[in-house]
């Protein structure tokens, strides 16, 4: 009796107190939640992995998905509601309404100290200009994307820089560039027999920055038929935005052609071939070559084309140290577009963070008789295939940038024209079966040697077919020297020639390569 009467209510407050305590301090030596990063992405995409692909759709109001163009382009984000600004960072984040081509909404979640919050969506969000629509939109619409703003021209001014939306489709800018081509999360089955297929982002996080941040971290889960990926994008904008790419890949089924870090872009016509298109402006092009660095070290340049029929070229390689898609003709003369300043498109450089080992960077030109198709694509194909549940690891670094100059000090190609005619160097017409190719180089050391051009000669090639005459000589309005190189194909093959210039055993250009076939003459 005793011992039970002690149990007092001053004790009972006592021990009520002391369990608080113990609580408190069990508590403390729990860790604290682990701010989100990209193993929680990685492991979204794992779990999506082991499941069927879920293909369905839900299916917009119709006034938003017979919108056109214009129309489209009518629906703009008010600049006053973006978000990141409440952390004081230099960042700000608009979105994307749905409707039009773009149909499938994604979720997008801004990360603040490590917690993710998705953003809602609100029609206030959103000025829809002449648009009207028939009756309220509803209110779990979502969006089709984002894009990041920065004062990238001008301290004053939120130029936008970076934008996800469609797919796995992404652009960046840098300092005075203007949209032309685009980069991709992954392709599959790119050219190949099989259809080709276009993941789709299905859910992005926006880490909030701080306020003197000089980065943008974004995470992106993947999803669609045969694989699931997830992917971190570390943006740091300047004069060469560079995006730091971190991705896992997780195939779903077999895949016939795995892409890494893809470009695609559009060539239409330009002084290598112009067919018969009769546009005033001399030149349409977002890109005119792909640049390759080997993992050997040497810098390769293909000049792009507007093929007659669907054309694959396959570099191979082991260990790449880049590639990109270029636009290397920098001269508004050569486009005299006043709207659409081809000359200021950026070229997107590729350079892998480790090595890729071995397999190819591959070329896909399609045909096209619009401007507005993108009818370019390159990227990596790793030559081990891509087997069900084994997760592929890649890290790259890409760049948008204004001027390939500064990759390499050598001699650059920057110009290339098929021809029938005599040229400078060689008064003697063209055989007849042969083709003429001129390619003026420019840069690097040529000019040391244009008052002594006897010591700088070519060095041609070819994987079939024969090269007949070659002549060198100086273009002192380039400050370099124009090749001329007579080639005759074998009937029914694609010959690969390639071509540089050289100085005693000093290699003093890139070198030059183009395939040609008589059937598909530029």
């Amino acid at each position: 009796m005793t011992s039970r009467s002690a149990l007092t209510r001053r004790g009972a407050l006592a021990l009520g107190v002391g369990a608080v305590a113990c609580a408190g301090a069990a508590r403390a030596q729990q860790p604290a939640p682990a701010a989100f990063g990209f193993e929680d992405v990685l492991r979204r995409a794992r779990e999506l992995a082991g499941q069927p692909y879920d293909a369905s759709l839900r299916e917009l109001p119709e006034e938003l998905r017979n919108l056109t163009f214009d129309q489209y382009r009518d629906i703009r984000f008010r600049a006053e509601r973006a978000l990141l600004g409440s952390g004081g960072g230099p960042f700000r984040m608009q979105m994307f309404h749905p409707g039009f081509l773009y149909r499938r909404p994604v979720v997008v979640n801004v990360v603040r100290d490590g917690i993710a919050t998705p953003a809602p969506y609100s029609g206030s969000l959103f000025d829809y200009g002449a648009n009207k629509f028939s009756r309220p939109l509803p209110v779990d619409l979502g969006f089709a994307g984002f894009r990041l703003h920065y004062p990238l021209n001008d301290p004053r001014v939120m130029d936008e820089l970076i934008s996800f939306i469609g797919a796995s489709y992404f652009r960046v800018l840098g300092r005075n560039q203007v949209y032309g081509l685009s980069a991709r999360g992954v392709a599959i089955n790119s050219g190949g027999p099989e259809p080709e297929e276009f993941p789709d982002f299905r859910e992005f996080w926006v880490e909030t920055p701080a306020p003197n941040a000089e980065r943008a971290t974004i995470y992106a889960l993947l999803d669609g038929p045969s694989l699931t990926g997830a992917y971190r994008f570390v943006v740091y904008p300047d004069v060469e935005t560079v995006v730091d790419v971190t991705v896992t890949l997780i195939p779903r089924r077999p895949i016939a052609k795995l892409g890494v870090a893809p470009l695609t872009s559009m060539f239409f016509y330009a002084e290598n071939q112009r067919r018969h298109f009769t546009d005033f402006r001399p030149e349409l092009h977002d890109s005119d070559g792909l640049m390759l660095q080997t993992g050997g070290g040497e810098w390769v340049w293909r000049p792009l084309r507007n093929p007659r029929t669907t054309q694959i070229s396959q570099f191979r390689d082991v260990n790449p140290k880049g590639f990109g898609l270029m636009q290397r003709d920098r001269m508004f003369e050569h486009y005299q577009d006043l709207d659409l300043n081809y000359q200021m498109r950026p070229s997107y450089w590729i350079e892998p963070r480790e090595g890729w080992g071995e397999g190819h960077v591959e070329l896909v030109e399609l045909p096209t008789d619009d401007e507005t198709n993108d009818n370019i694509v390159a990227f990596w194909v790793p030559a081990a295939p891509a087997e069900v549940g084994k997760e592929r690891s890649f890290g790259y670094r890409l760049r948008a940038m204004s001027s390939d100059a500064r990759l390499h000090s050598g001699g650059r190609a920057v110009n290339t024209y098929p021809t029938r005619a005599a040229a400078l160097g060689s008064a003697d017409p063209v055989p007849t079966g042969t083709q003429r190719f001129i390619i003026d180089f420019a840069g690097g050391d040529l000019g040391y040697y244009l008052n002594d051009p006897s010591k700088v000669s070519v060095v041609p090639s070819t994987s079939s077919g024969a090269i007949g005459r070659t002549f060198v000589a100086p273009n002192a309005k380039i400050g370099g020297f124009r090749v001329g190189i007579d080639v005759q194909a074998d009937t029914g093959k694609t010959m690969e020639l390639r071509a540089f210039l050289k100085a005693g055993d000093r290699a003093l250009t890139e070198t030059w390569t183009f395939p040609y076939a008589p059937e598909n003459a530029p």
